[in-house]
């Protein structure tokens, strides 16, 4: 499965047991600007530094596979647990301002040329 969306927040490589680390993602998804979801994406192990250089504020396509699996207390009380786990992650762009271009300055203090044909 596939996902577009603007980074939001991007946390640091937990190491959750002796053999497993993991690192999360909140991705800011807006199908509607006037409530935008916040999803939470688990990358593990090796995934992890797929996400070393993104960046909070940049459009990102998130490639992941949705994982679901049960779970039964002491009571027996059977409960379900979901996870949307990344394995890939493309830079899209920034949202970020880019700064303005000028065009370069002009010397007006130069003396008019012969092929000046302005009319004043």
């Amino acid at each position: 499965m596939e996902i577009k969306g603007k980074v939001h927040e991007v946390s640091v490589t937990a190491q959750v047991t002796e053999s497993l680390k993991k690192r999360e993602l909140i991705l800011e998804y807006i199908e509607n600007p006037q409530y935008p979801e916040y999803l939470k994406f688990e990358a593990i192990q090796d995934r992890c530094a797929l996400l070393d250089n993104v960046k909070i504020g940049e459009d990102v396509e998130v490639f992941f596979n949705l994982k679901g699996r049960p779970w039964t207390d002491k009571t027996g009380k059977k409960t379900y647990f979901n996870s949307l786990q990344l394995w890939k992650i493309n830079v899209l762009g920034s949202t970020a301002p880019a700064s303005p271009e000028y065009a370069a300055p002009v010397n007006l203090s130069a003396a008019p040329g012969e092929d000046d044909d302005l009319p004043f």
